[in-house]
């Protein structure tokens, strides 16, 4: 608890920039802790207590910190990640809408986290406790999603085309639901497909070519009735604000969270301290806690009406907070506002760029001077931190700075090539009106 005390107190600190030396100071308490933790238990039983949580926290927010550092290639990265994964897989396993192509992403990501944490195994860059933690983390993440993947194997093929059409309706079903307003134009098509791929059974079956019945009928059927009853709930929810009086404050939470991360997406890269995801991801366990049985239940333990709404708000929320752990750079907070500069100028001149001249000196004025500007602050040819340590992202911020002066170096060459054709074009008007006088003369 000492140790969560104190990461949530740093977390809190918004006064100065989080320090590589505070992490790893409090990693190594953290080390020590798991090492008593691990002797006095056995690998083969599973825990769930208090302490398992604490635990769990206190990874989340050291993890957190980590890619706020800009460590993001670093095995203890890897944890904030992999649990909003799980988050994400075990709710697509409830709901049972999912395809292929959903699937690949999480597939490709895991391989990648795998590939971090074997690379600091066979370096010895974290204890053996620590790494077998992670890699039972992995283990677990990828165990779902081989789950999901054998689910899908059943799918024959004939049916795999009217499958993905299903799921891809269902996802504009329920965030219809959750949209204010009035529906009935944007829910009409969606209802006129399902009535198409409806009369497209024959006996309640889907036919393959030649009139056989292919496997996995009651995947997709199941499927289709659902869309049905999420199309249904929309009509009737209408005009009652989509959900019942009684999940009202859950609804409006779920929404109020929902817009900030969007917000976030959107504004990360300037406003956004990983570590702030922290909370976000406790607010939501909260609120998924709350649920019996999967489903949100009133004082009286019944099952109101805007289910739907609810679930698509929870697990987009999940997702808005894997897009922004995944869109982590491996810069430290330190520098982003450096980066960001760095970015910004980048992206203006390789516009003024694109759209060519004519350029003079004065134009380029601004660019060059920002440019000076972030190459003042270097030290020993390398961007230096407050207390003097050398954060992580030099080599990104390098690679941009020299970018950027290789861009101004092209600008300043297309501007003497338009000025020497300028300069012939004179000497070439010159020559006409000499030869005029000429002509005249004679």
């Amino acid at each position: 608890m000492s140790i969560r005390n104190r990461l949530t107190a740093l977390k809190k600190n918004r006064v100065e920039y989080v320090k590589a030396s505070d992490v790893n100071s409090l990693y190594q308490a953290i080390v020590k802790q798991v090492t008593k933790l691990n002797d006095v238990r056995d690998d083969t039983t599973t825990y769930n207590n208090r302490l398992d949580t604490t635990l769990a926290d206190v990874f989340s927010l050291l993890s957190l910190f980590y890619l706020t550092i800009g460590k993001t290639k670093d095995t203890l990265a890897t944890y904030c990640q992999i649990a909003s994964m799980r988050q994400i897989l075990n709710h697509m396993n409830e709901s049972t809408v999912y395809n292929e192509s959903d699937l690949a992403p999480f597939h490709r990501r895991l391989s990648e986290l795998r590939n971090i944490i074997q690379h600091d195994r066979e370096h010895g860059k974290h204890p053996k406790p620590l790494i077998k933690l992670l890699e039972r983390q992995l283990n677990e993440c990828e165990a779902i999603v081989r789950s999901l993947q054998e689910s899908l194997s059943v799918l024959s093929v004939e049916l795999a085309p009217i499958h993905q059409k299903l799921v891809t309706i269902r996802r504009q079903l329920v965030a219809l639901a959750a949209k204010e307003g009035s529906h009935k134009a944007e829910l009409k098509p969606l209802q006129e497909e399902l009535r198409k791929i409806e009369s497209a059974r024959v006996d309640g079956n889907f036919l393959g070519p030649g009139g056989i019945v292919p496997a996995s009928q009651a995947l997709c059927s199941s499927l289709l009735e659902e869309c049905f009853e999420i199309s249904q709930e929309i009509k009737a929810n209408e005009e009652s604000k989509h959900v019942a009086s009684s999940l009202k404050p859950i609804y409006d939470r779920l929404s109020e969270l929902r817009s900030e991360l969007e917000s976030l997406v959107l504004t990360h890269r300037w406003t956004l301290r990983e570590t702030d995801l922290f909370n976000y991801s406790l607010s939501l366990q909260e609120i998924d806690k709350m649920r019996v049985e999967g489903k949100f239940v009133d004082s009286e333990g019944n099952r109101p009406p805007g289910q739907y709404v609810l679930l698509y708000l929870l697990r987009r929320c999940y997702g808005l907070i894997y897009r922004l752990l995944s869109a982590s750079e491996p810069v430290s907070e330190e520098l982003m506002p450096i980066a960001n500069k760095l970015s910004t100028v980048k992206k203006c001149l390789n516009e003024v760029l694109k759209f060519g001249g004519p350029f003079s000196p004065r134009d380029l004025y601004p660019y060059q001077l920002a440019l000076f500007q972030i190459d003042s602050l270097r030290q020993d040819g390398r961007f230096v931190g407050v207390d003097g340590s050398i954060p992580e992202g030099q080599g990104i911020l390098m690679a941009h700075l020299n970018e950027c002066h290789e861009l101004v170096e092209m600008l300043k060459e297309s501007m003497e090539e338009a000025e020497d054709e300028d300069d012939e074009d004179i000497e070439d008007d010159e020559d006409l009106d000499e030869e005029g006088l000429s002509e005249e003369e004679r």
